[in-house]
């Protein structure tokens, strides 16, 4: 363990604060989609997890329910903060999946599909689910990087597992991929029903929300992105 952090442990600081330093003395972006595992030191999730069950317990407190008399909410702040910080919300705390990139030997210029692939989310505006299917479309060229099918489903699932809201959500996505396989055109499209809509507010169970964001080959031509759309019609 090195000696700021025993520092830090030693001036009573809570973890959250000595995590939240770090970003801002580097001047980084902590925004609820932003992943800040580079700046998380080891053994710090642990004492994380602490520190948000505490706070989870004032809110149950707070909404006046009886955690030591009622034996269903009694280890529910526990529970909650776990399910945050190491499921809903893991893809904050944790770097990306390991993605194992092979050179387009072949040389593939054909469109290739991924999807669909299930998604889950949380809206970060009431903390909501979001269940969706995203559709990958790539434009592979022969300096394009190649990744297995899961690694597409696994880079997903990390983006999306963050408080997000869907247009901010399928552009990290596209971001990622562009980035990772560098292909001459990229479609990502997603469909997702928004539990903020279905549980509270409207209520309205059958609303969904569809975007798509194109980049390259699927941007510029028309004809593509139509070939898209209908292939993941069918």
């Amino acid at each position: 363990m090195n000696e700021k952090l025993l520092n830090y442990r030693a001036a009573g600081m809570p973890v959250s604060a000595r995590i939240r330093t770090r970003l801002m003395n580097d001047g980084a972006r902590f925004h609820a989609n932003d992943n800040i595992a580079g700046y998380i030191m080891d053994g710090e999730m642990d004492e994380l997890l602490d520190e948000v069950s505490q706070r989870m317990q004032g809110v149950l407190e707070s909404l006046v329910i009886d955690t030591a008399g009622d034996h269903n909410s009694r280890d529910t702040a526990r529970r909650v903060a776990k399910m945050y910080l190491r499921e809903v919300f893991g893809g904050r705390y944790v770097p990306a999946p390991p993605v194992t990139e092979f050179p387009n030997a072949a040389q593939l210029n054909e469109m290739m599909i991924i999807g669909p692939i299930t998604v889950r989310s949380a809206c970060s505006h009431h903390l909501c689910p979001v269940m969706g299917r995203v559709w990958i479309g790539v434009m592979p060229n022969r300096h394009s990087n190649l990744i297995g099918l899961s690694k597409y489903a696994r880079l997903a699932g990390w983006i999306m597992s963050r408080p997000q809201i869907q247009e901010e959500a399928v552009v990290q996505l596209a971001e990622l991929l562009q980035e990772k396989v560098q292909p001459d055109g990229l479609a990502v499209l997603m469909e997702a029903d928004h539990f903020c809509m279905q549980w509270r507010g409207v209520k309205d169970n059958d609303a969904r929300m569809i975007n798509s964001v194109m980049r390259g080959s699927f941007h510029d031509d028309a004809a593509l992105r139509r070939e898209f759309f209908a292939l993941i019609k069918r």
